[in-house]
């Protein structure tokens, strides 16, 4: 890792709500924005610079993709966001060639790269491939989103701050993803033995997550204040070297036999980026589910065709 300094390409909803995010958090001591249209980039990093009595000592500045080659995270929001009827795979297509050329633009970088833009898992590979990166240094935000929704959603189902809930969602950002049921718990105590607790419980919670983004977007647009959050903890976590385990998406070599496939499992996060996958233990149902979920993603990437 190089320094505290983190580069954000895109600066639409998302961008600019992880730039936000990420000088709130004291993550970044450097934070250089671009864009294709260069006056926005330039319009928010002012903006942002403006505020600067607000949060923790931080330079902002617009910059070129040359002057990112340097920084120490490199977070790739840029592409077209997604429709209220569209799913997060059927974005794929438009979204694609712009990674791709990102990729073969950032193939001598050095540092980490966090890739936001929908639909992540597919372009995390996607980025992999074209930049000849190691995996452990092209990381998806992957389910962290999906992961916080769904501690927030059983956080309000019982009664309990969602920092005390102990629940993951896995696989495909999207609607193939995974909730880890059988591993839940809050303060000990698996969700499985909560008073009152159900299957159709379960089912009922797993789809309002999963479905979380279409509702946002249908009311406002576009889901980017969440986000922002997450993919600057992220940030933070990694600049600080915390080796938290967190659920972020990656090409996977290996664990549950998924190989080849980006995709989220519980993976120990740090400097030298998301290096150590842990295997959760799940049921039958969960992993013939996971299974599934990396089946749907490799056949997305395989779609990409030329795209690559």
């Amino acid at each position: 890792m190089q320094d505290a300094s983190v580069g954000i390409i895109g600066t639409g909803w998302v961008g600019t709500s992880v730039a936000i995010s990420t000088l709130h958090a004291s993550a970044a001591r450097r934070l250089l924005l671009h864009d294709q249209r260069e006056s926005v980039a330039e319009g928010e990093a002012m903006d942002l610079s403006h505020g600067s009595s607000f949060y923790p000592r931080a330079e902002v500045a617009h910059a070129s993709i040359e002057e990112l080659q340097g920084t120490g995270v490199l977070v790739v929001a840029a592409g077209r966001g997604g429709a209220a009827d569209e799913t997060r795979l059927q974005l794929l297509q438009s979204n694609a060639r712009i990674i791709a050329e990102l990729g073969h633009r950032f193939s001598e970088y050095q540092g980490i790269v966090v890739i936001v833009t929908n639909p992540v898992d597919v372009l995390t590979r996607v980025f992999h491939e074209a930049s000849g990166l190691p995996a452990e240094r092209v990381i998806g935000t992957g389910t962290t989103l999906d992961t916080a929704r769904l501690r927030d959603t059983l956080g309000r189902e019982l009664g309990v701050d969602p920092r005390s809930v102990h629940a993951q969602v896995i696989g495909e950002h999207g609607d193939s993803e995974v909730c880890v049921w059988s591993g839940a718990a809050v303060g000990g105590r698996p969700i499985r033995s909560w008073p009152g607790w159900t299957a159709a419980r379960e089912d009922r919670i797993a789809l309002e997550v999963r479905e979380a983004a279409y509702r946002i977007i249908e009311r406002k647009g576009a889901t980017n204040h969440a986000i922002g959050l997450v993919t600057a903890d992220l940030i933070r976590g990694m600049l600080r070297d915390e080796r938290r385990v967190l659920t972020v998406s990656r090409v996977q070599n290996g664990p549950f036999g998924i190989d080849g496939v980006a995709l989220s499992l519980p993976t120990v996060v740090g400097m030298t980026g998301a290096d150590e996958v842990v295997e959760p233990e799940l049921d039958d149902d969960e992993l013939a589910r996971l299974q599934r979920s990396a089946e749907v993603l490799a056949s997305a990437f395989a779609s990409v065709g030329p795209n690559v």
